[in-house]
């Protein structure tokens, strides 16, 4: 079993946190984009090690409607991991792989659903391919469940979940699109256990 906390990953292990992320997100980004046919305008994705708390408060206001894709991460290490969007990015993708106007703002059917649910599978299997990539760590992710609610709702889902084993998640904010920027939050949520082998992988000793 790990002997440390979250909250002990001090910062030399954020940096190369930082840099797991940076790589995943760019990967997945670089995905849709290959997807829908969009041009690639990425800004540098940020990173940050936060509380619960603050991971509210960056994302969005708590009452404002976001799209969540959540699954389960398997094989050599144990989690999970969210990726969440507000509702315009959602609408603005979807449409793209539909094939629609990007102005058309109808509520999700069960085709939209469907389609929300292949973004998710792409975006989460590139962040983890990447991943494994460079830990040679064998990742795989379950089959995503897709919500729509409030921000407060979706983003209680890994608070609960980890709240039991430390107050820190790794936030990925990204941002990317054509004539529109897309704007979308990885939540990275391995377990305790995972993150030592995550590190272990890449050279760094706890």
């Amino acid at each position: 079993m790990a002997t440390y906390s979250f909250d002990e990953v001090n910062e030399m292990y954020v940096d190369i946190l930082r840099e797991i992320g940076n790589i995943g997100a760019g990967n997945a980004t670089t995905a849709i984009a290959s997807m829908l046919q969009l041009k690639i305008n990425m800004n540098v994705p940020k990173v940050q090690l936060l509380t619960f708390q603050e991971l509210g408060s960056v994302v969005c206001a708590e009452d404002e409607t976001i799209v969540g894709i959540y699954l389960e991460v398997q094989g050599d290490i144990d989690g999970s991991m969210m990726f969440v969007m507000p509702l315009d990015s959602a609408h603005y993708l979807v449409n793209r792989l539909m094939g629609r106007d990007t102005e058309y703002k109808e509520p999700f059917d069960e085709m939209d659903m469907s389609a929300l649910k292949e973004i998710g599978n792409i975006i989460a299997g590139s962040y983890l391919n990447a991943l494994s990539s460079m830990t040679q760590l064998t990742i795989a992710p379950s089959v995503p469940y897709t919500a729509i609610d409030m921000a407060a709702a979706i983003l209680s889902v890994p608070a609960i979940q980890f709240g039991k084993i430390g107050d820190n998640a790794l936030l990925i904010e990204t941002e990317f699109g054509d004539d529109m920027m897309i704007n979308g939050f990885f939540i990275l949520l391995p377990e305790l256990d995972s993150y030592e082998k995550i590190l272990s992988s890449l050279g760094i000793s706890m």
